[in-house]
């Protein structure tokens, strides 16, 4: 169960990443065709927004990336649930408040890892 749990948690981060790429750097070439919802002539205006959003994305990579490196459990295990919890929230509220697809997208992969670790301790 540990090892699935850390490779969950490097599969949150790796995820966020990517969105940190899209947000800072994707936003007017690749954002139009992710988030087709919006209209194309807002991806312009917005882009400090959406690098503000990256930025924050990145911040929740580097924290779960971080918790991988931590040697001695609890610590490092808390520090994950920490970071998943956090990133799972921002998937449930951004469904509830943008797209349903968020959910799948950046929630649930963060709820499975935690209830992972919550079975497997």
């Amino acid at each position: 169960m540990h090892l699935i749990f850390k490779i969950l948690v490097a599969l949150v981060a790796l995820e966020h990443c990517y969105i940190l790429w899209l947000e800072m750097f994707g936003w007017t070439t690749r954002g139009p065709k992710v988030f087709k919802t919006l209209p194309p002539h807002l991806f312009e205006p917005t882009r400090a927004l959406a690098a503000n959003q990256g930025l924050y994305n990145g911040f929740l990579a580097a924290g779960l990336f971080w918790s991988l490196l931590i040697q001695t459990e609890p610590w490092s295990g808390n520090v994950a649930l920490f970071f998943l919890s956090c990133v799972a929230i921002a998937g449930i509220y951004g469904s509830i408040t943008a797209d349903k697809k968020i959910f799948w997208i950046q929630g649930l992969l963060p709820l499975i890892a935690i209830i992972v670790k919550l079975l497997g301790s």
